[in-house]
């Protein structure tokens, strides 16, 4: 069920969807938000400036960590971007009728990664992806801390996997 952000609720908007990178590892979708275009974040060549796309991708995390882990209290524990890194595959336009679908494919000690993914809700075209390094953080100490185990076992309920598959998933960046 996804997290709906016009609603406020967790009405199911769309089915979870599947992919299959390397016919080995089958990666499915249980967060999937729709996105509106703004005026604003198409450019002179008509089609979303690929900065937006970052903050497309931003608007999806804060949408799957609280469909995951409810409201929290993020001054006691928070996580942070350590790495991020996007494939632009196709141009997206004023018009284009777009989504974010997230999952995370990697959970380790202090740091799990996400697959974030733009795809266009008519014909399911991927236009562009989006994988990103979260890092626990301690905010009084400035440092890299461990996720707690409650937050992991949220993630494995979520996503519908154990710890230990999330481990040997390899993530490619």
């Amino acid at each position: 069920m996804a997290y709906n952000p016009f609603f406020g609720d967790k009405r199911c908007i769309f089915e979870p969807k599947s992919i299959n990178h390397d016919m080995e590892t089958e990666i499915t979708f249980h967060h999937i938000i729709p996105i509106q275009i703004r005026f604003s974040d198409v450019d002179q060549f008509g089609h979303v400036n690929n900065s937006v796309y970052f903050s497309l991708y931003d608007l999806a995390k804060t949408s799957y960590f609280r469909e995951v882990f409810g409201e929290q209290d993020w001054s006691k524990f928070a996580v942070v971007v350590a790495n991020i890194h996007a494939d632009f595959q196709a141009p997206v336009f004023f018009s284009d009728d777009l989504a974010i679908e997230t999952t995370v494919l990697h959970l380790g000690n202090k740091s799990f990664s996400l697959l974030q993914r733009a795809v266009d809700r008519k014909d399911g075209s991927i236009k562009c992806q989006c994988r990103t390094i979260m890092v626990g953080y301690d905010i009084a100490s400035k440092q890299p801390i461990p996720i707690p185990d409650n937050y992991k076992q949220a993630i494995c309920t979520y996503e519908g996997k154990s710890i230990e598959e999330f481990k040997q998933q390899s993530v490619d960046f």
